[in-house]
């Protein structure tokens, strides 16, 4: 939960400005947030960041309760998925823009794939191809919902994109603790 009840109060987060566009987006009540390691995008060294899941923007910020200082939008976003053997980091899952990719870890393997489920929604909540299905008799159109909770990712494509089972605790030099 974004806001924490603190002697009476509820602290709250301070807004993310876009740069570029000044555009103000408010990143209290997220859908989803915690901590992941991300590697930077110009000196690929790994940083600890507190990330924030809000309709379709994810966030980053150095701490929990401070400005954030970056954001993906991940209605631009193609994929998500597993990347274990692209970053030589367990539990790491890389997400995909036309122009970047941001590769990240999580501390354990569940919040890997709590990740993974929780963008994967709102990547295609922003999909085009994205309907309800409102169980209406046959020859009506679906319509189109982006608000949806449910995602199911193609079986065959859980199976695919999940390289955890190649790896072994053999003191792999390349592997985070």
């Amino acid at each position: 939960m974004a806001a924490i009840p603190h002697g009476g109060m509820q602290l709250m987060r301070p807004h993310f400005v876009d740069p570029q566009t000044n555009i103000v987006y408010d990143t209290n009540n997220s859908d989803f947030e915690g901590w992941l390691t991300k590697q930077s995008v110009w000196l690929k060294d790994w940083r600890r960041r507190y990330f924030i899941l809000k309709g379709s923007r994810l966030f980053f910020s150095k701490s929990e309760y401070q400005a954030p200082h970056g954001m993906i939008d991940l209605s631009q976003c193609t994929t998500v998925k597993s990347a274990d053997l692209k970053s030589k980091k367990r539990n790491s899952f890389e997400i995909s823009t036309p122009d970047t990719t941001f590769l990240l870890y999580a501390d354990t393997e569940k919040e890997k794939d709590d990740w993974i489920g929780s963008v994967g929604k709102s990547i295609v909540r922003c999909s085009s191809t994205y309907y309800r299905n409102t169980g209406t008799q046959e020859g009506v159109q679906p319509q189109q919902n982006h608000n949806q909770q449910q995602y199911t990712m193609p079986q065959q494509q859980q199976y695919e994109d999940d390289d955890d089972d190649i790896y072994s605790n053999d003191g792999n030099e390349y592997f985070n603790d």
